[in-house]
């Protein structure tokens, strides 16, 4: 069911197990290729690897079986060409927003004129112009969430991996932050891995949508999601082919879990 292609992926996994200390399966022959710019989705129940699998492609952990290139070379941490937003803001307490934003400039060695433009540009972009002075603590968890999406995006990596960045966020400020993910992307046509356990989300943000069964995680389903882009998060609530799209996914997931039962 995975796409193929006659230019190399960004993203190739084959054949990948990753077994944790005290005999803990997480991954199971899992194969995948991701094609450059696409937003793949991957979604599943918890602990079913999603994350695992998030952490192998980051150089978080060691590859034990299998192979995985990332923009050609194996996973290590660290590396430029790929970044990583967590699901907490992670925002450092005692800098404001937009020093917050440059963090990353700073550690990859960025001229400040530069990663300064870059950061405002980006905090206005999310919707935070006139807070670029604020710390943390005087912005609510959803603003913090747009800080650290705007420090992920300042980054110019080409391959950026998200784990739940909006799981914790309420419905009406995900669908927001959803909209300006959708905004970045569809501007810069990163290669995008998103962890989510919102199906709607997944819907929403992919253009294919990976679905896991249950530990140990199998790849199971390999969704195209046709709806064209550009994308609006809120309008697509009401288009019958994103209810028929998350029917689908909901069934995958049901029949992973009776199986497993």
């Amino acid at each position: 069911m995975n796409s193929t292609s006659q230019a190399q992926p960004m993203i190739d996994i084959s054949r990948v197990n990753h077994v944790f200390p005290g005999g803990i399966h997480a991954v199971m022959d899992a194969n995948l290729t991701i094609e450059e710019g696409s937003f793949i989705a991957i979604v599943g129940p918890s602990g079913c690897g999603k994350t695992t699998l998030l952490n192998l492609l980051a150089g978080l952990i060691p590859l034990h079986d299998g192979k995985i290139l990332v923009n050609g070379t194996a996973p290590k941490a660290g590396r430029h060409d790929v970044a990583y937003m967590l699901a907490r803001d992670c925002l450092f307490p005692w800098r404001t927003a937009l020093s917050n934003v440059m963090l990353g400039g700073e550690f990859r060695g960025v001229p400040s004129d530069e990663t300064r433009q870059r950061a405002l540009a980006l905090l206005n972009q999310v919707g935070l112009k006139g807070f670029s002075e604020h710390y943390p603590k005087a912005l609510s968890h959803g603003m913090r969430q747009r800080v650290a999406l705007a420090r992920t995006f300042s980054l110019k990596s080409p391959v950026l991996l998200m784990d739940e960045p909006f799981g914790a966020l309420d419905a009406q400020t995900k669908v927001q932050l959803q909209s300006v993910l959708l905004e970045l992307h569809g501007s810069e046509r990163r290669t995008v891995v998103f962890i989510t356990h919102d199906l709607s989300e997944a819907v929403t943000l992919a253009d294919r949508v990976i679905v896991m069964s249950p530990r140990p995680g199998r790849i199971i389903a390999d969704i195209s999601i046709p709806l064209p882009r550009p994308r609006s998060a809120k309008s697509l609530q009401k288009d019958p082919e994103f209810h028929r799209l998350y029917a689908e996914l909901w069934g995958w997931l049901e029949q992973a879990m009776e199986e497993a039962a």
